[in-house]
């Protein structure tokens, strides 16, 4: 099956005192709640949304990136998913707040 979006979303764990883990922060939770998102809409058949291991943002996690465009959001809680399923993935417009540009934090 070939979807038009691809969501991949951090779901990478990694021990205290390392690295932040996006996978800590609701990583799992954020998998969910877009899968359901795009059930809900009916796009389930156009649209994939799935785990990932280290998107090596985790500076700025929970972290996602959308494909084919390369988008990478920060920061990403489940209140924001609904706005990023209908801002992004159907109207074709990134959540500006929260793009990802990798600036030093």
């Amino acid at each position: 099956m070939k979807f038009n979006r691809h969501i991949f979303i951090c779901t990478n764990h990694r021990e205290a005192g390392t690295r932040p883990s996006c996978g800590h922060d609701n990583g799992l939770e954020l998998v969910t709640a877009f899968k359901k998102a795009i059930k809900d809409r009916g796009l389930n058949t156009d649209i994939r949304a799935q785990k990932a291991g280290c998107l090596d943002a985790c500076e700025w996690g929970p972290s996602l990136v959308v494909y084919p465009e390369g988008v990478f959001y920060k920061h990403v809680t489940l209140a924001d998913v609904d706005e990023i399923v209908e801002e992004h993935i159907i109207n074709n417009r990134p959540v500006v707040r929260l793009v990802n540009t990798f600036e030093k934090l």
